[in-house]
């Protein structure tokens, strides 16, 4: 196997808790890196001291937060012009010593593919999968594929996903530029979907590597999955993917579904007394709607895939079985 160039980013926001150990981690691979470009967003702790330890890292230091969506394609634009490949890691996601080599090797043997997913685990837990790809289901719900199960439950070859969670992936180069990147106006959460939806509309599928193991912390920084933060983004940029990507008559018969589960997420937060982040986040879903459409008529207007390999892909159970 020809070894090709990889450059491996990582989008950092105040991660010195995890950032040496991330590092370490990547430093260690059986195959090593081209390069690593690590994109700091203002980070107030002690990351950048951390990260100078590491001197083959190359650090782009940011004046402001620029949020995980443009931080990478900060770093994808940095990146070294012979790097066909882009392998994603954040802070809080530790690959085991073979991970970068599990993946290479995947894009190896599966050469119609063009993006590659992680093995996820629980950083605290191992024997716990914290996910090993994303589902979208016809609602315009997301979930991790098997969050939360345990790891000896399950054992299965490389198979197709309809993306992979952006924690730990590879990415061809060409293909991000295809399709310009990672949506910026997401910021973070719900954009790794996005990206995976709208690579898969030109024609790029998404392949799990059980092989590339990755124990993940997940939302470290942001104040955990269930946060306040965490709650806004995800939910405001759910309505924004299922708008923007969702294809030809399938946005217009499951728009009905999509309303309905977002009222019923309302609801759901509402009775747990969190009303308020809720609301906010419908509410400049609703507000983003015309940019959002504008989008939506450059990403269906160079639309490969049919409508029919969608159907296909996406979750088509009644009730979401996350």
């Amino acid at each position: 196997m020809k070894l090709p160039n990889v450059t491996v980013v990582i989008v950092n926001w105040n991660g010195e808790r995890f950032l040496e150990r991330c590092l370490t981690a990547l430093l260690n691979q059986t195959i090593s890196p081209s390069e690593i470009v690590l994109v700091d967003n203002a980070s107030s702790d002690t990351s950048i001291e951390i990260a100078r330890r590491f001197t083959s890292v190359r650090i782009l230091m940011q004046s402001t937060n620029l949020g995980f969506a443009r931080g990478n394609n900060v770093a994808v634009k940095a990146a070294a012009a012979e790097s066909e490949w882009i392998a994603l890691v954040n802070p809080d996601a530790f690959p085991d010593l073979h991970w970068l080599e599990a993946l290479l090797t995947a894009a190896w043997e599966y050469p119609e593919f063009d993006v590659f997913g992680s093995k996820l685990v629980k950083a605290t837990d191992p024997a716990i999968f914290d996910g090993v790809g994303d589902a979208y289901h016809m609602s315009g719900l997301v979930w991790r594929i098997k969050h939360g199960a345990p790891v000896a439950s399950c054992s299965e070859p490389c198979r197709e996903v309809f993306s992979p969670c952006a924690a730990a992936a590879l990415y061809r180069r060409s293909a991000l530029r295809e399709v310009g990147g990672f949506d910026e106006d997401f910021f973070c959460y719900v954009e790794d979907v996005d990206l995976g939806f709208r690579l898969r509309l030109k024609g790029h599928k998404a392949l799990y590597v059980p092989d590339a193991v990755v124990h993940h912390v997940g939302s470290s920084t942001t104040g955990g999955q269930h946060s306040d933060f965490s709650v806004y983004h995800g939910h405001r940029n759910l309505v924004w993917t299922f708008l923007k990507n969702m294809p030809g008559m399938l946005f217009w018969l499951l728009l009905p579904l999509h309303v309905g589960m977002n009222l019923a997420t309302i609801l759901w937060f509402a009775v747990q007394g969190r009303g308020g982040v809720i609301l906010r986040a419908k509410r400049d879903a609703l507000l983003g709607l015309p940019k959002m459409w504008r989008k939506r008529q450059v990403v269906q207007s160079t639309r490969i895939a049919t409508v029919r390999e969608f159907w296909r892909l996406m979750d088509k159970q009644l009730i979401p079985a996350r």
